[in-house]
């Protein structure tokens, strides 16, 4: 599909959006959703809430390792392209000093290590949550344009193995949602 569209499976449905009333009554459906075994599932919500990715069972996020890594290897990058720039490839003898003077080269290394860790942080972020993706299937939902506003909601994808369009519904109205619907692939 590209860039900018998820890739989604062929299907009728999309899968399940419900609206639910306060951010509490997400949390706790969460834990349900959670509970009951689906592994294909998000919750929306306008800000965010304290715990709700413990309560979703989401694992740590592989972001941090990879800043970490990105900006170990600037600090390395940058020390070894001053080593070799100026004991190697351009020795200049400055009053009997050493051509290696680590100390001297503190700054360079310390600001090619933050720039590559912020490249990895915003780069990794968009790689690990597909964006840049200006289209998705929730955005056919009317009751969906007040997630970034006042309404809180789960959404279960139709390709979650436990998904059956009729069964989800009941579950999620269960759940004490005040509106659920099938969200249709295709508009």
């Amino acid at each position: 599909m590209g860039l900018l569209m998820p890739s989604l499976p062929e299907g009728e449905h999309f899968g399940a959006l419900a609206e639910l009333p306060t951010a509490q009554a997400l949390y706790e459906a969460c834990e349900k959703v959670r509970d009951a075994g689906f592994t294909k599932w998000d919750a929306h919500t306008p800000f965010p809430i304290h715990g709700l990715d413990r309560a979703m069972g989401l694992k740590r996020s592989r972001l941090p390792f990879l800043v970490l890594f990105l900006g170990l290897s600037g600090a390395a990058g940058a020390l070894l392209m001053q080593w070799w720039m100026s004991a190697v490839d351009y020795p200049i003898t400055y009053s009997g000093k050493p051509y290696f003077s680590w100390p001297a080269f503190v700054p360079i290394v310390f600001e090619l290590g933050v720039l590559c860790a912020a490249f990895g942080a915003v780069f990794g972020m968009f790689g690990f949550n597909q964006l840049p993706m200006l289209f998705h299937p929730l955005f056919h939902s009317q009751r969906f344009e007040r997630a970034s506003d006042d309404k809180f909601f789960i959404s279960i994808e139709a390709w979650d193995p436990q998904f059956d369009p009729h069964r989800t519904v009941e579950f999620l109205r269960e759940l004490g949602a005040d509106a659920v619907e099938l969200v249709p692939r295709r508009a």
